[in-house]
């Protein structure tokens, strides 16, 4: 069921004295506030809602330009590698596509973030792999990343501040109002744990296969379980996290 859509830019326009106090203006002097860090984080991160009130899985990876960004280099590799065995070629092929999306990107004027993070990205697993000599380890960097990412969000709902709802909370127009209420937080601290779900069983999964040296299985399960699967994680925890129906005559909740 479809939830009606909140103006998120409402809120905005109320007396000061009248705003949600994680939304109120602050001294200049006084530096960001966690709200104003929140509300930075959740509009850089490119999730979106639809005008149905759900989440734009596909903005939410970058749309079909940052899918491709994110799986090409590494599916170049592998299907390079797995027939020609020669890691050079390999290696300079993967490079080669990334740098190409970041051309794109300057040609088309579109935000270079994104584009830039993959060629720098492809770039220093090339370095690893080149300087070992062993193929798989082009993949190794992505497991410490991964591992980063499951430690901080394990971490955010130790803090209460659970990731999903910085992430969620502004274009939910909950701003974090949502930490005073413990059923939202409790919401929020699920949500945050599919996240963590996900990430973990890319490494469960591609762990094994690094150690066996099976380039082409790993990377495979790369390209399988990266971008698309995070999308998926993310539109469950959307869904997970969702504020309860209001009764009728109530306000209007957010989707």
């Amino acid at each position: 069921m479809n939830h009606p859509i909140e103006d998120p830019d409402a809120h905005r326009r109320l007396p000061d004295d009248a705003r949600p106090a994680g939304d109120r203006p602050t001294d200049p002097q006084a530096g960001p506030t966690a709200a104003d860090l929140a509300r930075q984080y959740a509009a850089k991160s490119g999730v979106r809602r639809t005008e149905s009130g759900q989440i734009d899985v596909l903005s939410s990876v970058g749309g079909v330009q940052g899918l491709a960004e994110s799986i090409a280099p590494g599916l170049v590799f592998t299907v390079l590698f797995t027939l020609t065995r020669d890691l050079t070629i390999s290696l300079v092929a993967a490079l080669a596509v990334a740098a190409v999306f970041t051309v794109l990107r300057l040609v088309s004027r579109k935000p270079l973030t994104q584009a830039l993070a993959g060629l720098i990205g492809v770039a220093f697993c090339a370095v690893v792999a080149q300087r070992t000599g062993n193929a798989e380890d082009f993949f190794l960097p992505g497991f410490f990343i991964n591992g980063g990412y499951i430690i901080a969000m394990a971490a955010s709902v130790v803090f209460r501040w659970p990731f999903a709802g910085l992430l969620f909370g502004f274009i939910r127009n909950e701003g974090i109002e949502w930490r005073k209420d413990p059923a939202r937080v409790r919401a929020y601290a699920t949500a945050t744990w599919i996240i963590v779900a996900v990430l973990a069983l890319r490494l469960a999964v591609q762990v094994p296969l690094y150690l066996a040296g099976n380039v082409a299985a790993l990377g495979s399960m790369r390209v399988a379980m990266g971008l698309p699967l995070y999308a998926l994680g993310l539109w469950l925890a959307w869904i997970i996290s969702r504020p309860r129906p209001v009764a009728a005559g109530g306000p209007s909740a957010t989707g």
